[in-house]
């Protein structure tokens, strides 16, 4: 039986999408293809969702790499990527039904640690029964140790949890955790249908 919801939360709960802030802050093609690749598809992307490095040093790490005329984009990207992150349609309005139903809800997120400046535009932190964002702990999905993190830290069975991921290979991880797990499409709908929320 379900008793709890994880939701992953890019792309779950908030809007990730990088061509937004590169369609904002950049002036060319080049400038959009570069820094898509070097910030947003580079490896100190995932040193962020580590904990392992600051804005200051993804930046530095990224200018050697570019043309100087792209660093005041890619300073700006950054920076203030986070523009894109907005609130999806419905899932605010699922995860208070979920709570009135005495579901018990938790965010399980691949997030440096700007995550906590930005993640307050969804709700609030104590709005769920409980958060592990990646930067806090240096362990992201797939890895099946952040997994076991969660259920450790609030007494969770993996067998009464309902996994929600846009990412398959997430997904995956979360299913040989034990957790009953979904790729998550946008319809809430469709979830709350299948498993009889």
């Amino acid at each position: 039986m379900i008793k709890n919801v994880v939701f992953d939360m890019g792309n779950v709960l908030l809007k990730f999408d990088p061509q937004v802030p590169l369609e904002e802050f950049c002036s060319s093609q080049e400038e959009k293809e570069a820094i898509r690749r070097e910030l947003f598809e580079g490896p100190e992307w995932i040193e962020g969702d580590l904990g392992n490095i600051t804005n200051e040093e993804k930046y530095r790490r990224i200018r050697a790499r570019i043309p100087k005329h792209m660093h005041v984009a890619l300073k700006r990207c950054v920076y203030e990527w986070d523009i894109c992150m907005k609130p999806l349609p419905g899932a605010k309005e699922f995860c208070t039904v979920m709570k009135q139903k005495g579901y018990s809800i938790y965010v399980l997120s691949n997030a440096s640690l700007e995550f906590y400046n930005y993640f307050p535009r969804f709700a609030p932190l104590d709005f769920f029964d409980g958060v592990v964002v990646s930067a806090d702990i240096h362990m992201i999905k797939p890895d099946a140790h952040i997994f076991e993190y969660l259920f450790d830290r609030y007494g969770l069975a993996p067998e009464e949890c309902l996994f929600l991921d846009d990412m398959e290979r997430n997904v995956a991880a979360g299913r040989q955790a034990g957790m009953q797990a979904e790729i998550f499409d946008g319809d809430f709908e469709r979830v709350r249908i299948k498993y009889s929320l």
